[in-house]
């Protein structure tokens, strides 16, 4: 008996070292690649968690010299932060808050140089939109009108589309284009909701113009 599973022990040790000549390498390279990807992906949520760890200390930074309105400051912190972590929200963030303090403190242009690059690189539609907004309406103090459209027509995220009609008209008035100033307003008016204080503003703008909407009619249900 013993010799007969001695043999059987034999036949399969011998099938499995015929089994892992014939396909050992292949399952060792398999298995090294996942393991491979395992590590890499952990690897990899680790140095964005890290970045983004950086990135906001750089923020705050940033953030209390805007505060402080320490526009030179700001924008250098902003610089570090684009060449550091160029692909976290917290830049894109800095990125429009050096802006602003810039753009308080009469540094038109490197507001602009900071919504630029926000425009362009930013890794969300929102804040490439909220730049290209501001962007816009800079560009327009300047009388850069056409330059102000390419931005808003660059402007694709889609909950803003009521402000960027909005900051079309006011750049189409600028330049004298009244019904073209209206056609935008108007489209601003009616993408935005009627509890919102924005919307008067926008309606006021078309009141102005003699296009005042018309009243809308109350909701079934709604005393008047």
């Amino acid at each position: 008996m013993a010799t007969h599973l001695d043999l059987e022990e034999q036949e399969q040790l011998d099938q499995l070292k015929a089994f892992w000549k014939q396909y050992g390498n292949l399952i060792t390279w398999a298995l090294t690649l996942v393991l491979a990807g395992f590590a890499a992906w952990n690897g990899w949520n680790w140095w964005q968690r890290d970045q983004a760890v950086k990135a906001g200390a750089m923020f705050d930074e940033l953030d209390k010299a805007a505060q402080a309105g320490e526009a030179a400051k700001a924008a250098g912190v902003f610089k570090d932060m684009q060449e550091r972590f160029p692909r976290t929200a917290f830049t894109q963030q800095g990125g429009l808050l050096a802006a602003k303090v810039q753009f308080e403190k009469g540094q038109a242009d490197g507001a602009i140089a900071a919504l630029a690059w926000v425009a362009e690189h930013a890794v969300e539609d929102e804040y490439r939109t909220i730049a290209r907004l501001r962007l816009a309406g800079v560009l327009a103090d300047q009388k850069k009108y056409d330059e102000a459209l390419k931005q808003l027509d660059g402007a694709a995220g889609k909950d803003f589309e009521p402000l960027v009609a909005d900051r079309r008209g006011d750049v189409l008035m600028a330049q004298g284009k009244k019904d073209e100033a209206k056609a935008a307003w108007q489209k601003a008016w009616a993408g935005l909701e009627a509890r919102l204080e924005y919307r008067r503003l926008v309606e006021a703008k078309l009141t102005a113009i003699g296009a005042a909407p018309a009243a809308e009619a109350p909701k079934a249900g709604v005393n008047p």
